[in-house]
């Protein structure tokens, strides 16, 4: 079974940093896009950043420039490290990815949420 596990959640205050990972395990041929994306309470879930597997990245502008989206591919892992946080970036962070099992259907999969709360 394919899934992705996400790590690094908790609460901050605000101008603290956070360190988010996410690990695909299962029996995997490729993984391609991987990103962040988040929920605040009330809203509907938004992009937060992506990458390829190549290490292209796409922000979304909230993020741009304090989050950094980062990929090891030999780990199936990505991380989002993200600095200068603020209140409003409080939510439940998803990891996605568009897998390639061996052997069976594409996939795109969600991870659990990992919650981020920045204090003000």
């Amino acid at each position: 079974q394919v899934q992705l596990v996400e790590s690094g959640g908790g609460l901050v205050q605000a101008g603290g940093s956070l360190r988010l990972s996410c690990t695909a395990s299962g029996n995997i041929f490729r993984i391609d896009t991987m990103g962040w994306y988040r929920q605040a309470p009330g809203k509907e879930r938004e992009l937060g950043a992506t990458i390829t597997s190549g290490g292209r990245t796409t922000y979304a502008s909230p993020v741009k420039g304090r989050f950094a989206i980062s990929r090891d591919n030999a780990k199936n892992t990505i991380y989002l490290e993200m600095n200068s946080l603020k209140p409003e970036d409080t939510a439940v962070y998803y990891c996605n990815a568009g897998v390639q099992p061996n052997g069976a259907r594409y996939l795109e999969l969600w991870g659990q949420g990992t919650l981020v709360t920045v204090s003000s």
